[in-house]
């Protein structure tokens, strides 16, 4: 199987290569144990990019993991410590964000 191809920060070029097998090798080399939250909040942000054509902002990953995992509003922050763009959005295959607001 061919790698996707990543540009030097480790997001993936085109999002259309992800898969969780890759997402899972991703996480490890992030240091990332991956549960059902993660997954929760990756699953969700792959959806809403198909659907809208854009990634998520990460206060509607914040709701959606308030509203289906009853997580309270820092849980996206605790899954993913070294940041949303940096980590979140690179495990569910986003190109690297330009700016994000936190919400």
């Amino acid at each position: 199987m061919l790698k996707p191809e990543t540009d030097a920060e480790g997001y993936l070029i085109d999002p259309i290569d992800w898969s969780e097998e890759w997402a899972r090798e991703k996480a490890r080399e992030l240091g990332i144990e991956l549960t059902e939250d993660h997954w929760a909040a990756v699953r969700f942000m792959r959806a809403f990019q198909e659907e809208h054509h854009v990634a998520p902002d990460a206060r509607f990953v914040m709701r959606h993991l308030s509203e289906t995992r009853g997580a309270g509003r820092n849980r996206l922050f605790e899954l993913f410590p070294y940041g949303y763009a940096g980590q979140a959005c690179k495990l569910a295959g986003m190109k690297r964000p330009r700016a994000w607001s936190t919400g």
